[in-house]
Formats: structure tokens, C-alpha cells, sequence
């Protein structure tokens, strides 16, 4: 299990930042965003799957150091629980926000991507 870096891109015309967490592997977590400024958030989630692949969106607004995260929804209440390839909102405003790959084999790599936009 590790934890993937994160990396943001500012666009300098519409200040929509792009955080990307690329390459993450079974049991990965990825360095968690603290973007509570930034009300329309979603996420996109490509690459290999492998057998049961599955990325959570997680979120916490502990701030104690050691943080609980809870998996967060779509505007629907589902659970963002992605086990393919496709781009989802995130309902939920938390303090801290990561993706974590749950389940899957061997195969699966996973390429994370998210938009905040104020």
C-alpha cells in the first residue's frame, strides 16, 4: 500500500484546478486535497480495471491529525464506488478529499483525475 502524490494544475484563464493522481496500484491511497473553496468538484477514473477493480472517492473532515474518511456519493446518493472507466460529480463538501483503490488484482492500474471548479 502507498501513497500516490498528487498533482494540480491551475488554469490561469478560468481557475479551474486539476488534481491527478496517476498510476495508482491495489491498496493505494492517494495524498489526500484540501479544496473546500472549490463547490463543483468531479471526478474521473481510467485505465486498467483488472479483476474487481474498484476506486472510492473518500472524504474527511477530521482534522486531528489522523484522519477517518468515509466513502462520499454522487448528486444521486450513490456511492462512489467506481468499477469503470466514466466521470462522476461529487455530492459532498469535506475538508479532505482522496481517491483509494479497494479492491482489485495484479493488473490494475488506475489513472484518477479530478476538477474543482469555485
Amino acid at each position: 500500500m502507498g501513497v500516490v502524490a498528487c498533482v494540480k494544475t491551475v488554469d490561469p484563464d478560468t481557475g479551474v484546478a486539476v488534481y491527478q493522481w496517476p498510476g495508482m496500484v491495489l491498496n493505494d491511497t492517494g495524498e489526500p486535497i484540501s479544496i473546500p473553496h472549490y463547490a463543483d468538484r468531479s471526478v474521473q477514473v481510467k485505465g486498467t480495471f483488472g479483476v474487481a477493480g474498484k476506486c472510492t472517492i473518500q472524504g474527511s473532515n477530521d482534522i486531528s491529525g489522523t484522519p477517518v474518511y468515509a466513502t462520499l456519493n454522487d448528486p444521486q446518493g450513490n456511492v462512489l464506488e467506481i468499477t469503470a472507466a466514466k466521470i462522476e460529480q461529487v455530492l459532498e463538501m469535506a475538508f479532505l478529499m482522496r481517491p483509494s483503490i479497494v479492491a482489485g488484482d495484479g493488473t490494475t492500474a488506475l489513472d484518477v483525475t479530478m476538477l474543482a471548479r469555485r
